[in-house]
């Protein structure tokens, strides 16, 4: 059997989605399953059992279920939340009982940290470990993050094999019930087919054009596709990157958006919230050397590419 935790939210759901087409129907689900406006992302899912994530911990402490392999994707993922007490629960506190069940059970175990652990990137984005210590996220999100995969690597008790995935710029279907959080391409459609055009967020640093922002964005098929390779192959255990590995801008994210729809660009710019601003990534990019050098072979998809079959595939289709 094979546990999702966040299985209702949008990378979990979807890594769900996949297990399934691969003939993976024991899944055990959990979530907090009362949110209404998940219900469209787990409801049609195959699964041997839904737990609520208030009683997982309990439940996986107390089962006799012979348990395969655990994905734990469920988190606080709002990176504007600024109440420590709630991200020390969700993403540390909840987190670090899954670890040490799963060493005690001889689990495998892979687990979503964030590429927000980087901050400004003063120390690069490579997956080294012995540079955690050094990171100085930009929010308390990337410090829980963070402060997870600190806590990790110096534990001599660990899961038979784990991975620590470092997610970046995350798009793709099922991401629909995020609002703010969803992806920029979610909300470039939206705009664009509710009123024609794009507003980007202008630059307030001087080494950046506006829309020249840089981010590393990859598909939600391609994390997909990393999980079940680390399920199967279960390399090194370790932290590992999860991008596309190419930091592409803000502008070409939007052309390409407008392409998908078959649409002439309309984008202007607008000032970037200040709640906001002095916490914001002008550029991040993902050193995939050690996934790939893990064994990974399977080609990331450009932006392009990925944004065609989003749009054309599921927003237009309102998958």
């Amino acid at each position: 059997m094979i546990v999702v935790t966040g299985a209702a939210g949008f990378i979990g759901s979807y890594l769900c989605k996949v297990l399934n087409a691969k003939g993976f129907n024991n899944l055990i689900l959990v979530d907090d399953f009362s949110k209404q406006e998940k219900i469209a992302n787990h409801e049609n899912l195959n699964s041997y059992l839904k737990i609520e994530r208030s009683q997982f911990i309990s439940w996986l402490d107390t089962t006799e279920e012979p348990i395969d392999f655990i994905f734990h994707l469920g988190a606080r993922t709002d990176t504007t939340e600024f109440k420590w007490e709630i991200l020390e629960e969700l993403n540390l506190t909840y987190s670090k009982a899954i670890w040490q069940l799963c060493a005690s059970k001889n689990i495998p175990l892979v687990y979503a940290s964030s590429a927000a652990t980087y901050g400004n990137g003063e120390f690069g984005y490579d997956d080294n470990t012995e540079i955690l210590d050094k990171l100085v996220p930009l929010n308390p999100y990337g410090d829980s993050k963070n402060e997870f995969d600190k806590w990790v690597v110096k534990q001599d008790i660990h899961p038979p094999f784990w991975a620590g995935l470092k997610f970046f710029n995350v798009y793709g279907p099922r991401e629909y019930h995020k609002g703010r959080m969803a992806s920029v391409i979610f909300h470039a459609f939206n705009q664009i087919q509710e009123k024609g055009e794009m507003k980007l967020f202008r630059s307030h640093n001087p080494e950046y054009t506006d829309g020249g922002q840089l981010r590393d964005f990859i598909y939600v098929k391609d994390i997909a596709n990393v999980c079940l390779f680390l399920m199967n192959e279960k390399p090194t255990s370790s932290i590992y990157n999860l991008g596309s590995g190419k930091a592409r801008t803000f502008l070409d994210l939007a052309l390409a958006t407008f392409t998908a729809l078959d649409k002439s660009p309309n984008i202007s710019f607008i000032d970037t919230p200040e709640d906001i601003r002095d916490k914001y990534q002008y550029f991040t990019e993902a050193n995939m050397s050690k996934l790939i050098a893990a064994g990974y072979t399977s080609p990331f998809r450009t932006l392009e590419n990925g944004v065609m079959d989003y749009v054309q595939n599921y927003l237009l289709r309102r998958f």
